[in-house]
């Protein structure tokens, strides 16, 4: 286990590095700038820097660098919900076992109607969401509720991918998953700091190694693309980070890719959940957090959600972020009128027009683009084509097709006027003649009614 993480370790790198000079810190900035990654201890000393006016070349330094390889793209989920049965006892989330609100499991045809509605705001990514419960959430039932997904249109609606984030399983389990289809396996250890995990967890998922390799039985099924995580409060950010980056580090070197996604929630409440934990992390921690991951992992996808205001996540999309959550539910039925136990707060609360509009005037592109996945460039396929910057090929042209979808079938007046100054500005960033001329005539062909064209 101490090739993943080595707590003693963490902490002499976190005590190594306290009060670091300015100089040491610039230094490090400049070598973030070659998008090469960053050590643990160069890491160490930017967590332990404090000094607004080097915080604020670290917020430079982090944009740049998700600027040159993410560009302008802001791809958008909605996380999808399904059943909130849990044998678990956690004390962080609402769906803890002890909680003695009515349970939640939707029906396939319920599975159907809760996806015809997020068809209809726009999605085509989700995120499945389900609670531990081998009787109630068998890995038979989350395979069906993957294929209903995938086979349920309304409209020009349709989910092109479906990502999950379910309990940790067994190799074999994992297998039914990439049968079935899936995209990103995100699982969040939570916290990687041992004895805040076992304070923390009851039931099985209290067993930290189990969660911890979940990741190895996924890779080792062939689900190359995985999602890591902790949430941020339960213990010192700092270690956190540091442990994080030494679990992605483990995941590439043994695997030859690391995550394709690392997400930053943050503690929410929750109904009869115990908000007293002594590690709350601040809004200005958090974006410090995530402009210290784009420097260490520039090749990662970063995720942050609707548990954060409006304000905080739009600072965040210009330091690091290129994938966030849109007008989400956190209950099983929740696109719907009936209300289930929710398993944290919300803290967006915005319709999907209110969240475009921001968007937008950020000048950021929406993206609903899938393709990668449904042309298997995924793994270390798609690492090479980020690294080498010939994703921006791809992803811009396919960012700006699936966006055009949106107006065409959904977008309100306002984002219609908005979204189409927005695609004009990056189709003029298309490089090479050949594509841009590839793209003006597959616009062309959605507004005449084709759909899911792309590169």
């Amino acid at each position: 286990m101490k090739e993943v993480i080595n707590e003693q370790n963490i902490n002499k790198i976190l005590e190594k590095t306290i009060s670091p000079s300015p100089d040491v810190v610039k230094k490090i900035l400049e070598k973030a700038l070659k998008k090469e990654g960053l050590t643990l201890q160069e890491t160490g000393y930017l967590l332990n820097t404090e000094d607004e006016e080097l915080i604020g070349k670290m917020f430079q330094t982090s944009n740049k660098i998700k600027d040159e390889i993410y560009g302008e793209r802001l791809v958008l989920f909605a996380p999808f919900y399904v059943s909130n049965f849990c044998v678990n006892d956690c004390k962080y989330c609402g769906f803890h076992c002890s909680n003695p609100e009515k349970r939640k499991k939707l029906t396939l045809e319920e599975v159907k109607d809760q996806v015809k509605i997020l068809e209809r705001m726009g999605h085509k990514r989700l995120l499945l969401e389900f609670g531990e419960d081998p009787a109630e959430n068998p890995i038979n039932y989350i395979v069906d509720v993957i294929k209903t997904i995938y086979n349920t249109k309304v409209g020009n609606g349709e989910i092109r991918r479906v990502n999950v984030n379910i309990a940790a399983a067994t190799v074999e389990d994992y297998k039914k998953l990439k049968e079935a289809g899936i995209g990103t396996y995100q699982l969040f250890q939570e916290t990687y700091h041992q004895e805040t995990y076992k304070e923390v967890h009851k039931g099985p998922k209290s067993d930290y190694e189990r969660q911890l390799f979940a990741h190895d039985r996924a890779m080792q099924a062939g689900l190359n693309d995985v999602g890591l995580g902790v949430l941020f409060g339960l213990y010192n950010y700092k270690f956190e980070v540091l442990a994080l980056l030494s679990h992605s580090e483990y995941l590439e070197k043994k695997y030859n890719v690391g995550p394709h996604t690392i997400s930053v929630p943050r503690f929410q409440p929750a109904a009869t959940v115990n908000t007293n934990f002594p590690h709350e992390v601040s809004e200005d921690q958090l974006l410090k957090i995530i402009s210290i991951l784009r420097m260490a992992v520039p090749y990662t996808g970063l995720i942050i959600t609707t548990r954060e205001k409006p304000e905080t996540r739009a600072k965040a999309f210009d330091i690091g972020i290129s994938q966030t959550s849109a007008a989400s539910s956190t209950s099983p039925g929740g696109y719907g009128k009936e209300k289930a136990l929710e398993q944290f707060s919300l803290q967006d609360s915005r319709d999907m027009d209110q969240i475009l509009k921001s968007i937008l005037n950020q000048n950021l592109l929406p993206s609903y683009c899938t393709a990668c996945y449904r042309l298997n460039r995924t793994g270390e396929t798609i690492m090479k084509l980020i690294k080498t910057g010939k994703i921006h090929e791809l992803c811009r042209p396919n960012a700006i097709l699936t966006f055009k979808e949106y107006l065409e079938d959904y977008a309100s007046q306002d984002v219609k006027e908005l979204g189409v100054k927005v695609i004009q500005k990056y189709l003029e960033k298309i490089s090479d003649d050949q594509i841009k001329k590839k793209t003006l005539a597959k616009l062309k062909r959605i507004e005449n009614g084709e759909r899911d064209l792309y590169f």
